[in-house]
């Protein structure tokens, strides 16, 4: 199978980079009202490259949010199935001035296609339809699979426990594969066992009834962004960079000796790291790697903060309020709705007697770690190894992809990380890009993990 698959990505490389293009070109932004009607024309598109590819059953599923299409393609009860799972909705492209291109119309450049949604998960999720497409036109597909690709992962896929609750049937597999996540180099494969959980407040303070003027109010009246810096601030301990959130920690378990000692052979270069991003040192939590401190310790951000005037020009106001959205990144044991329980009773009791607090649980997702000895794993090291030449090493992710703790729970099933994008891919960010190179070996990959699944499974 391997020749095949690369003769025949030779064959159509510009036509799958092309009907790429168009779906980038698609501005399916769940987080945003606005764009409602595109993320409904982006599921009507995946929907239609899914039949031209050969799966059957397709539709179009309509949620209370945004809707998520499946499909299936099933030759045997007696083999194995594959659930493919991946996103078509996509981050919004702020800030815009940002970006060295127009967001939602795609450009190649050093062989690199810049949009948003380029790497996550368009194109990384449309790998999936093409290494079927491949099975399919080559009669070669060695297990069921199905589809299940919604538009509600950008923010926090609201709609989707309840759809994977009421078609466990219809859901039934032996693995979840994904592609979401991310390898250490186009040199240097990887395999993503783990994942950190995620639990995502906004915090709102406020102080005086309205906006005052700070001149005649200033230095009598408590400001609330002057109060919410600093509540934010307290947060995490100025020396041992530890969250201060009294029993944060009392579920973490550092890693094992075991996966220490691989972590520290994971090749890593902190000068070029952090000349890569532009900043003179870094500031995670002590005693801990760099590679640990990302991936396998909690943390909590800010990721946006608002109040009084932000406009052209100055404005010399004090705010009645001011408000913030942290994220919390979990480990395994930490669960998401305990910690915003922590987070919640700890920022009230550390609110001025001046001020006032609401803080708001948005989502959450729980930390998953994957084993490396099931036939799963292996028959995923085996195809990235028939592709790049050598071993894929097994890492940690630092994000949060919420859903596969869902699949577990609900269908039972374990699921394997197949990423191929770079942490270097920008994505979330302005000039979000995903290498071409990425995209043709992640369709060159997939199609020798359904081999090497199908094969071990006969075992």
């Amino acid at each position: 199978m391997k020749e095949e698959v690369k003769e025949y990505i030779g064959q159509n490389k510009d036509r799958f980079v092309n009907e790429l293009l168009d779906l980038l070109r698609i501005p399916s932004v769940s987080a945003d009202p606005q764009y409602k009607n595109d993320v409904a024309r982006a599921a009507e598109y995946v929907k239609g490259q899914l039949i031209a590819a050969g799966a059957e059953h397709v539709e179009v599923c309509k949620t209370d949010g945004h809707p998520i299409v499946y499909g299936d393609k099933l030759i045997d009860p007696k083999l194995p199935t594959v659930l493919v799972y991946g996103h078509y909705d996509v981050q919004p492209a702020d800030p815009i001035d940002l970006w060295t291109s127009p967001p939602f119309e795609p450009v190649i450049k050093d062989e690199k296609i810049f949009a948003r949604g380029s790497c996550d998960d368009k194109g990384q999720m449309y790998m999936h339809v093409k290494a079927f497409e491949f099975m399919m036109k080559n009669n070669s597909l060695p297990c069921n699979v199905k589809f299940m690709i919604e538009g509600e992962e950008e923010v926090g896929s609201v709609n989707l426990g309840i759809f994977v609750k009421a078609n466990k049937e219809k859901l039934k597999s032996d693995v979840c594969l994904i592609s979401d996540t991310s390898m250490l180099a186009n040199d240097i494969p990887s395999i993503t066992v783990g994942l950190r959980g995620l639990a995502y407040v906004e915090v709102e303070l406020v102080g005086p009834n309205r906006d005052l003027h700070s001149g005649t109010y200033g230095g009598a009246v408590s400001n609330p962004i002057n109060a919410l810096c600093d509540m934010i601030s307290s947060l995490i301990d100025p020396v041992t960079r530890k969250i201060t959130i009294p029993g944060f920690y009392d579920d973490v378990e550092d890693i094992s000796a075991e996966e220490k000692k691989a972590i520290s052979e994971i090749p890593f270069d902190e000068v070029e790291y952090k000349r890569e991003l532009g900043i003179k040192e870094t500031r995670g939590e002590k005693g801990y790697s760099i590679i640990e401190q990302a991936s396998t310790r909690p943390t909590l951000d800010v990721n946006g903060i608002k109040g009084g005037y932000i406009g052209e020009g100055a404005k010399t106001v004090l705010p009645s309020k001011a408000s913030a959205k942290i994220s919390m990144r979990l480990v395994p044991n930490q669960k998401s709705e305990k910690i915003a329980h922590l987070f919640a009773e700890h920022f009230k009791k550390i609110t001025p007697p001046s001020m006032t607090v609401k803080v708001d649980f948005h989502h959450g997702g729980e930390p998953v770690v994957v084993p490396m000895d099931c036939i799963e794993y292996q028959a995923a090291s085996m195809a990235y190894e028939d592709t790049f030449g050598k071993k894929p090493l097994p890492v940690r992710a630092g994000g949060s992809i919420p859903i596969v703790a869902l699949f577990e729970n609900e269908l039972g099933v374990k699921s394997m990380m197949m990423g191929f994008g770079l942490d270097t891919d920008n994505i979330h960010s302005p000039n979000e890009n995903f290498g071409i190179f990425n995209f043709l070996k992640g369709i060159e990959t997939l199609p020798l993990f359904y081999k090497h699944y199908a094969d071990l499974k006969k075992k």
